[in-house]
């Protein structure tokens, strides 16, 4: 959905829509839960196929630290003017990881792993482009850390060379598939470890019937009162001055606190 570089599609605009933002975030939530991240510092993070940055904000909320890939000027456009926290590098991540060896603490991926199956050029062959992307990853991550790959396979075959190149490259682990027998929630997780075999998760939703709602009911609880765990409120005034706080740590230009500061606007008649 990106133009031949410039500035952002109307296209690209609309893909922000609050349901896409509400999915993406549930789904970047669940891809952070299944790495396992201990919960006593802040980690650095891989975001590979970043878009526009929806993952990266809930990774900045957790209070982790992140660097996005994407291959689309447009969708890193889109990031900059959303100011997200994190760095972004334009690159094809069928080219392989350029980072140093065990930089990241873990990988996180939505939606975008799929696409190395694609052969868009005569000179792109998807067993190879995936074995980089895969061997290189393995050598960026951490040992004993994990990447978890959310992605929307087109048929076995391909589910098949995704996990061959996977493991080929050095990484254990499976699928983690939430909601298995739902057509709509049905979601495939990719769980890869680095180094040591650690247990495989347990996909959500593979209960009987009524466990499931429960489950899916208890998911959704814990979305919306997130802030039990001792976080502030999205969007409040203490939200808004820790993220300002983090952002001047970073070294970015940051406007400075006023008793204006996260005060919601009168509605405009």
């Amino acid at each position: 959905m990106s133009l031949g570089g410039g500035r952002p599609s109307p296209t690209l605009c609309l893909c922000l829509s609050s349901r896409v933002v509400e999915i993406q975030s549930q789904m970047s939530e669940r891809a952070v839960e299944l790495l396992g991240l201990p919960e006593d510092r802040p980690c650095l993070l891989l975001d590979v196929g970043c878009g526009s940055g929806l993952s990266g904000d809930y990774i900045s909320e957790e209070g982790h630290y992140w660097i996005g890939m994407d291959i689309s000027p447009a969708m890193l456009d889109v990031a900059v003017e959303r100011e997200v926290e994190g760095d972004l590098l334009l690159a094809d991540v069928g080219h392989g990881i350029p980072f140093r060896p065990g930089m990241f603490d873990g990988c996180i991926s939505i939606s975008a792993v799929q696409w190395l199956c694609n052969a868009d050029k005569k000179s792109h062959s998807p067993p190879k482009r995936l074995y980089r992307f895969f061997s290189t990853l393995y050598t960026a991550l951490a040992r004993g850390s994990r990447a978890v790959l959310q992605l929307y396979p087109e048929n076995s075959e391909q589910l098949e060379l995704i996990t061959a190149q996977a493991m080929k490259a050095g990484f254990t682990g499976g699928m983690v598939v939430d909601y298995p027998n739902s057509a709509k929630a049905k979601k495939f997780f990719l769980c890869l470890f680095v180094g040591t075999s650690g247990t495989l998760p347990k996909g959500l939703g593979t209960e009987c019937a009524s466990e499931e709602l429960q489950q899916a009911k208890f998911t959704n609880e814990r979305t919306r009162f997130r802030n039990v765990k001792g976080k502030s409120v999205k969007k409040s005034r203490d939200w808004i001055l820790e993220k300002k706080e983090r952002r001047r740590r970073q070294g970015k230009e940051v406007r400075p606190d006023t008793k204006y500061t996260g005060r919601k606007r009168r509605p405009h008649f």
